[in-house]
């Protein structure tokens, strides 16, 4: 595939990115989230996206919560699209979820969305009460390489623990 038909192909997959009408969804809404092709499937390396302003919603208080998310996966046939994902993420603005399950939930949706080699999706939420939160879900698909390193990072989780707030 010649490098014109390849960008026309790749611009085609998404609908989000240079829309000049963009929505904003202030409701938690996996229907956002959109793809592309990865054109380097037989390679393994790492993506890894900051979301460093994210914000939901305490469902006990209503006050709101703020954090960071890394979001760290080795991708497939699929990728996820960066606008798309920050859409998605701003619809859990007015959502409210504990922070154990925004977490849990936005790995399940991108592995839905993905179907990676491997996925991890960390929380680093700003102190409340002198207590930070920092939950981490991960996956991996059912080659041993990737469940090495779902273990490995599992296990060792700590070793370099974060510190916000």
């Amino acid at each position: 595939m010649d490098e014109k038909t390849y960008k026309a192909k790749r611009a085609s997959e998404v609908t989000q990115l240079g829309s000049k009408q963009t929505q904003y969804k202030y409701e938690y809404d996996p229907t956002l989230l959109e793809t592309f092709e990865n054109v380097h499937p037989q390679m393994d390396y790492w993506v890894t996206l900051n979301a460093d302003e994210f914000t939901s919603l305490c469902p006990k208080t209503n006050q709101p919560d703020f954090g960071t998310l890394i979001i760290n996966y080795i991708p497939d046939i699929q990728m996820v699209e960066s606008k798309s994902l920050k859409l998605y993420l701003f619809s859990f603005m007015n959502s409210g979820e504990f922070h154990e399950d925004v977490v849990n939930k936005i790995g399940k949706d991108l592995v839905k969305l993905m179907e990676p080699k491997y996925l991890e999706v960390i929380g680093l939420f700003y102190p409340r009460g002198n207590i930070s939160i920092h939950p981490a879900f991960s996956y991996s698909n059912e080659e041993e390489k990737y469940k090495d390193i779902e273990k490995y990072r599992f296990l060792n989780r700590n070793l370099n623990p974060q510190r916000i707030g």
